[in-house]
C-alpha cells in the first residue's frame, strides 16, 4: 500500500531542522556545554577584563562552553599547567612559549589567539632621578628580576638604541621588591610590564608626572605579547570548543574595549581590594598599548605577520640560544581563529 505523502513530511521535516539547529545546539538550554578550564598567567586584574567579561556576560556560556578559571604564578607556570593537562587552555606569554617548546622533550603546545599584539615590556623609570627617555639610562641602576622576560629583552633594546651596557648597573632583585625599590629610590628604574608596574606604582603614591614608561615596542622591539594556548590533546579532541572559546574571547575584547568603565566594574568585583579607579587606568593602558595596535587595526585581532614573528625570534635569540629556530607554524595554529573579517574591529 502506498504511503501517505504527508506521514513521510511528518517525519522529515524534524529530522531536518535538528540537523539546521545541530550547529547551535551547544548555546542551547538542556544540551551539554563543553568543559574547559582555563588558567591566567597570575591574579586577575584590569587586564583580565575581556575574559571576566566574556564570563559575567554569558559569552562562553552562549558559545556552549563551561568555563573554569584558575591562576597560575606566571606564563612558565601556565604553560606548565596546560602540558600536565590540569589546564586545557590557558593566557601565557608567547615568547615563554618559544623558550619552552626549544627544550627537549617538551610537547607541541601552540598559540592559537594572540591578545597583546605587543609585548607590555618595558623600563618603568621615575623622571626625579634623571631618566625621562631611553638615552637617559647610561650611567644609572636599572632593578632587573632574574629570567623576567623583560629583562631578557633588554639587553638587545639597549644595543638598537646604542646604550652601552657596560655603563649601566643593574641590580638583580626579586618580583616582589620591584615597586617598593623604585618608590624608594634605591634604583633608577626597574624591568617589567608597562601595565604593571607602571600602575602599581600609582598606587604606592608615585605620581603620574614622575614616571618615565619606556615601551620597548617603542623602541624596536618586534615581539608578540600573550597568547591563548591549548594543549594538544585537547585540540585534537575538541576543536569547536577552542574556536568557541576564541570567539568569545573576541565577543569579551570587544566589550572591554567599547565599555572600558563597566568592565574595570566587572573586574574589581573579582578582587579581593581591588581599586577601580587603577584597574580602569590599567584596562586603558593595555588596550592601548598592547591590544589595540595599528597592526590589529589592519588585520583584525588575533593573527600573527610572520615578517614580523621571524625578526621577534631573531630578537629573542639574540640574548637566549635557540637549539632550533621556530617558524610561526611551529608556534602558532591559525585554524582556530576566524575569518578576518569576523576579526576586525569597527
Amino acid at each position: 500500500m502506498p504511503k501517505n505523502p504527508d506521514r513521510i513530511l511528518y517525519k522529515i521535516v524534524p529530522l531536518l531542522i535538528a540537523l539546521l539547529c545541530a550547529p547551535f545546539l551547544g548555546a542551547m538550554p538542556g544540551v551539554a556545554a563543553s568543559a574547559l578550564h582555563f588558567s591566567f598567567d597570575r591574579p586577575i586584574d584590569g587586564s583580565a577584563a575581556p575574559f571576566i567579561l566574556a564570563s559575567s556576560k554569558g559569552l562562553f556560556r552562549a558559545e556552549g562552553l563551561n568555563v573554569t578559571t584558575d591562576a597560575a604564578t606566571g606564563s612558565q607556570d601556565a604553560i606548565a599547567r596546560v602540558a600536565s593537562g590540569n589546564s586545557d587552555m590557558a593566557l601565557a606569554d608567547i615568547n615563554a612559549l618559544i623558550r619552552y617548546r626549544d627544550t627537549e622533550g617538551s610537547l607541541p603546545i601552540k598559540a592559537v589567539f594572540v591578545v597583546y599584539n605587543k609585548a607590555p615590556y618595558a623600563i618603568i623609570a621615575r623622571k626625579s632621578r634623571g631618566i625621562a627617555t631611553m638615552s637617559d639610562i647610561d650611567g644609572k641602576t636599572i632593578g632587573v628580576v632574574d629570567g623576567d622576560l623583560a629583562a631578557r629583552m633588554w639587553p638587545t633594546i639597549a644595543r638598537k638604541n646604542d646604550i652601552k651596557l657596560d655603563k649601566v648597573r643593574t641590580e638583580k632583585i626579586s618580583a616582589a621588591v620591584r615597586e617598593p625599590m623604585l618608590s624608594a629610590g634605591q634604583v633608577d628604574g626597574v624591568t617589567g610590564f608597562s601595565f604593571l608596574s607602571a600602575i602599581n606604582l600609582r598606587d604606592r603614591g608615585v605620581p603620574a608626572n614622575d614616571l618615565a614608561v619606556l615601551r620597548f615596542s617603542e623602541f624596536g622591539s618586534e615581539v608578540y605579547g600573550h597568547a591563548l594556548i591549548v594543549n594538544p590533546k585537547y585540540a585534537a579532541a575538541n576543536p569547536d570548543a577552542v574556536k568557541a572559546f576564541v570567539r568569545a574571547t573576541i565577543a569579551g575584547l570587544r566589550l572591554a574595549i567599547k565599555e572600558p568603565v563597566r568592565a574595570a566594574d566587572e573586574v574589581v568585583t573579582q578582587m579581593s581590594g581591588g581599586s577601580r579607579e587603577l584597574e580602569l587606568e590599567r584596562l586603558r593602558a593595555v588596550v592601548h598599548d598592547n591590544i589595540v595596535t595599528d597592526e590589529v587595526k589592519r588585520n583584525g585581532l588575533g593573527g600573527i605577520d610572520a615578517v614580523r614573528f621571524d625578526i621577534g625570534v631573531g630578537q629573542i635569540a639574540d640574548t637566549y640560544e635557540l637549539r632550533k629556530r621556530p617558524s610561526v607554524s611551529d608556534i602558532f595554529d591559525d585554524s582556530f581563529l576566524p575569518p578576518a573579517s569576523a576579526r576586525k574591529l569597527n
